[in-house]
């Protein structure tokens, strides 16, 4: 749907610069843009690399099995619906991991995971389980402790303090995940009645 939208948006610009006899500047915009954004990606691709080489380098040697062990009681409240030992818990905990550190490059991978395993014990495969919505909501509200990928944007445009919004990316996260979470409780009790 968004491709569609873009799409429209691109055919309005072209017709509208050819009816004003403005192709030279579309042409002008259409290569600097191109430009920019290869700029952009050489500029954040070394801290996107370093982050989710860490990631890897956690998964690899058990950090991130530690991170779930230690989230566990937490997940378990908030899947009740899912066992202890079920491996989806272990993809969710790398994903918050991943999120917490505003990676979220490296954080999709774990998402797809879970959710492949969340979709293996669903009985209706057509619809989502109770704990996928919650994941969905966990994962598209999560808290943010480090913004990564923000700072290192800010860092690529000249920012003089690029990590001055970890403040307030914490509190935005926060409440984000607050309604989230409440939400989905709210509805969750409500389908149960």
């Amino acid at each position: 749907m968004v491709s569609v939208i873009f799409g429209i948006f691109i055919v309005i610009g072209v017709v509208f610069s050819i009816c004003t006899g403005r192709v030279e500047v579309l042409n002008n915009q259409i290569l600097q843009g191109a430009s920019e954004g290869i700029q952009l990606l050489f500029s954040m691709l070394p801290v996107l690399v370093l982050w989710t080489g860490v990631m890897k380098i956690a998964e690899e040697s058990g950090m991130l099995k530690q991170f779930a062990k230690f989230v566990q009681p937490f997940l378990c409240k908030l899947f009740p619906s899912l066992k202890k030992e079920d491996p989806a818990l272990t993809f969710i905990a790398s994903n918050i991991a991943a999120n917490a550190l505003g990676l979220g490059s490296a954080a999709t991978p774990f998402g797809l995971k879970a959710m492949a395993s969340l979709q293996e014990n669903n009985p209706k495969k057509d619809e989502a389980t109770e704990a996928m919505v919650t994941f969905l909501v966990l994962n598209t509200a999560g808290v943010t402790i480090i913004p990564t990928t923000v700072i290192a944007l800010r860092m690529s445009y000249g920012s003089a303090n690029p990590a001055e919004i970890v403040l307030t990316s914490l509190l935005a996260t926060f409440c984000s995940s607050f309604a989230g979470f409440l939400l989905d409780y709210i509805l969750r009790k409500r389908k149960r009645r």
